[in-house]
């Protein structure tokens, strides 16, 4: 990323108290990112309100009995959208830029704006006054249209930025180990309005003239005068939090400065995510992992298990009593297999499959996985495994709750212990409950896995899906698992 706007500053080891010698072009070229949200408001509120007015003229027809009940209904519209966008978050300047992940979220609270308004109108007997046309098309065209406004106007805020309109301008106090691996995680995404105009700390003569190739500017007073003359949106202070006193003296002489003044997180916080603040009692607490799929979240995966298996035994029920015949005929021996398992926070449970291997063979040790040509599996099972046909068992394992449709697949007790062992991160696989399909099995990592790099790349998927989890990816990841159930030479 390069230094866009960075003046002509005093060496590391130029004496302190001298004034930067060159103004920042920056400065009254380019505005801050935190005017973006307000931009992005107004503009929702336009639509809002031009599409409401607009249908009304072009369908309902003017009329002075009917206009004042339009117009505010369109208004209370407009208030209550906006400011569910606001408390979603939506404005934020994190959340603009991501328009493809806040798409779900802006869907979401139109449509119960939408039925809110429904039921308002209802509930004051008003609802015979409007037309249903103008009700409908008001919601679908703002909807859409606040949608490709969001789309669009990512790309607005590229090119503003590209072309140096647009800055978010960063200084940063430590030039020390914390400064430098603070720069080196933002350079891990490249944010084109993010512009870092330089370090400061009072220990120049302890410190490289640069970091990263962003330079040593001056010490913290050449920071008060910097930030004074030039436009600073934030002053990130990366020093290790044992330093308590000096931090304190830090913030005391920065917090006189109209910017936002922002603590980097410790060495030790850096190699983790921060997911905000908690309160707990009167301590403010920092959070580093949130409990997965919880609250309301759970409780609609529950629901969609229960409702979308529900659906799914019925239709596939012929086909399950079919696979079980076959298997009866094929070879003796019962038709489920069981085997224990853990599922969720490492419990352990009875997983159902249809039987694939000889059911009486030699004594074996501990758990072997089954290979390609094994002997131990049936002519039939082969074909079973290699179509997905022998898990269809596991709908019983949704419907009693230890597994969902959608999670980490569940591995054989033995082989948990295993792979616990010599991987890292494998048990957090055991946050959530275990699915019959997973975000592994649909990127192609099915069937044996030989080696710790192939359970190594499956955790990596779990962790992933545990950790983006959405409604909109378990749907996905259903869709796929249709494609991938057949013919998967790795399934054996």
């Amino acid at each position: 990323m390069s230094v866009r706007g960075t003046e002509k500053a005093p060496s590391a080891g130029s004496s302190t108290g001298k004034e930067p010698s060159q103004k920042d072009p920056i400065k009254g070229t380019s505005f801050s990112t935190a005017i973006v949200s307000g931009i992005v408001a107004v503009v929702d509120g336009v639509i809002i309100a031009s599409v409401g007015i607009v249908v009304y003229f072009g369908y309902v027809g003017w009329s002075p009995d009917s206009f004042s009940l339009y117009l505010m209904a369109t208004t209370v519209n407009l208030i209550v959208t906006v400011l569910a966008f606001h408390f979603a978050d939506l404005y934020r300047f994190e959340m603009i830029t991501q328009p493809f992940n806040q798409i779900y979220k802006v869907v979401s609270i139109c449509l119960l704006t939408f039925l809110l308004l429904l039921t308002m109108a209802f509930a004051v007997k008003v609802s015979g006054q409007f037309s249903r046309v103008w009700s409908f098309s008001s919601f679908f065209i703002e909807t859409g249209l606040i949608c490709g406004a969001r789309i669009a106007f990512y790309f607005v805020i590229l090119n503003w930025a590209k072309s140096g309109l647009l800055s978010r301008n960063v200084a940063l106090v430590g030039g020390g180990e914390q400064g430098e691996k603070f720069i080196e995680r933002v350079l891990t995404v490249d944010d084109p309005w993010l512009n870092i105009v330089g370090i400061f700390d009072d220990r120049l003569d302890r410190l490289p003239s640069e970091i990263g190739n962003y330079r040593m500017i001056g010490d913290l007073d050449e920071l008060v005068t910097y930030a004074r003359e030039q436009r600073l949106d934030d002053i990130v202070i990366a020093l290790p939090w044992a330093a308590s006193d000096r931090l304190k003296i830090i913030i005391e002489k920065l917090k006189v400065l109209p910017v936002n003044i922002r603590l980097s997180p410790d060495l030790i916080g850096m190699e983790y995510p921060i997911l905000g603040y908690e309160n707990i009692g009167s301590v403010q607490t920092l959070n580093i992992f949130a409990k997965p799929i919880s609250n309301w979240d759970l409780v609609f995966k529950n629901i969609m298990d229960k409702v979308l298996i529900g659906a799914g035994v019925f239709f596939v029920a012929p086909l399950m009593l079919i696979v079980a015949l076959a298997i009866k005929l094929d070879s003796r021996g019962p038709v489920l297999f069981r085997q224990k398992r853990y599922g969720m926070n490492n419990e352990e449970f009875d997983v159902f499959k249809y039987r694939t291997m000889y059911h009486v063979r030699p004594p074996e040790t501990g758990v072997p996985q089954a290979t390609r040509g094994d002997p131990r599996v049936t002519k039939l099972g082969n074909f079973l495994r290699r179509t997905s046909l022998d898990e269809l068992p596991q709908l019983f394992n949704v419907l009693n709750g230890s597994m969902s449709l959608v999670g980490p697949r569940p591995h054989a007790v033995e082989h948990n212990k295993l792979y616990d062992e010599i991987i890292s991160g494998y048990s957090a696989r055991h946050r959530v409950k275990p699915g019959i399909t997973g975000w592994a099995q649909v990127n192609g990592l099915r069937g044996e896995t030989d080696t710790p790099d192939k359970m190594e790349a499956r955790v990596k998927h779990d962790v992933y899906y545990i950790e983006n989890w959405s409604v909109m990816l378990d749907f996905k990841i259903l869709s796929k698992t249709a494609l991938v159930l057949f013919g998967q030479e790795s399934a054996y």
